[in-house]
């Protein structure tokens, strides 16, 4: 959970480097409340309003630590545009986001697994 509320800290922060934990619990956190999301408003009757509510409200929080994930990677932020590219795009995104990240200090500063952890 810690991982979750450290990206909406740094709400709209793109520069800096994203551990691969750090990304992929972010991920799984908002695939979990998405589906809360969504059945609890499917169940007030009131479906897609709080889900897009939701949505807009975890957009620049994702795409921050999308970025900083690419530049753990050693790429610039502006990669996350391959996903437009139909079904190759978003396979070549994933990739990107599951490699390890660089083991020295990049562009992008230093590399985040050396900072003190939970």
């Amino acid at each position: 959970m810690n991982w979750y509320l450290d990206v909406l800290k740094k709400y709209a922060v793109f520069n800096g480097r994203a551990r691969r934990q750090e990304f992929w619990m972010f991920f799984l956190f908002n695939v979990i409340a998405a589906i809360i999301i969504m059945v609890v408003d499917m169940a007030i009757g009131t479906y897609p309003l709080l889900y897009v509510v939701y949505f807009l409200a975890i957009l620049l929080p994702g795409l921050g630590v999308t970025v900083r994930r690419l530049h753990d990677t050693g790429r610039s932020g502006w990669w996350i545009l391959i996903d437009l590219i139909p079904l190759v795009g978003a396979i070549i995104l994933i990739v990107f986001l599951a490699t390890e990240g660089d083991q020295h200090e990049n562009a992008h500063g230093p590399n985040p697994k050396l900072a003190p952890a939970y």
